[in-house]
């Protein structure tokens, strides 16, 4: 995958103040407040900043967080984890694999069935709504 390099200065005049903060400074937005958080439609789920597609809406599920959350990224490269100690806690930082653009983080609480029985990786994707886009499938309007 090609990687997205940008000055500081470039990724500003792109993002919203509020995307910025989240995306490059590791921010986070308020639980439950995020406009996807209770998306249900079908399609995926790309990265704010660069546009990189990083889920698939049938992996996305209600854990009860207040952010959006999923089991599983569409490849193994949309996403790159960090180790995180801030805030006093060991967790696992996820970024976007093209940009390195702040996401959420990664836990080990997750379903390990999905909604059709089928089997999930048993990871939660916690990710900001800021930091995503989404796409409908077309055929799902």
């Amino acid at each position: 995958m090609d990687k997205v390099e940008k000055s500081d200065e470039e990724w500003r005049k792109e993002l919203t103040p509020e995307q910025y903060e989240a995306l490059r400074m590791g921010g986070t937005e308020a639980a439950g407040t995020g406009s996807l958080y209770h998306n249900t439609k079908t399609g995926r789920y790309l990265c704010a900043a660069c546009g990189n597609e990083l889920f698939a809406s049938k992996t996305k599920y209600d854990s009860g967080s207040g952010w959006p959350s999923f089991y599983e990224p569409v490849a193994a490269d949309a996403l790159e984890e960090k180790e995180d100690d801030s805030l006093g806690m060991q967790r696992t930082e996820v970024t976007c694999g093209k940009c390195g653009s702040h996401l959420g983080h990664v836990f080990d609480d997750g379903p390990t069935k999905a909604e059709d029985g089928t089997p999930a990786t048993g990871l939660r994707y916690c990710v900001n709504s800021i930091g995503l886009t989404f796409e409908e499938d077309q055929n799902e309007k």
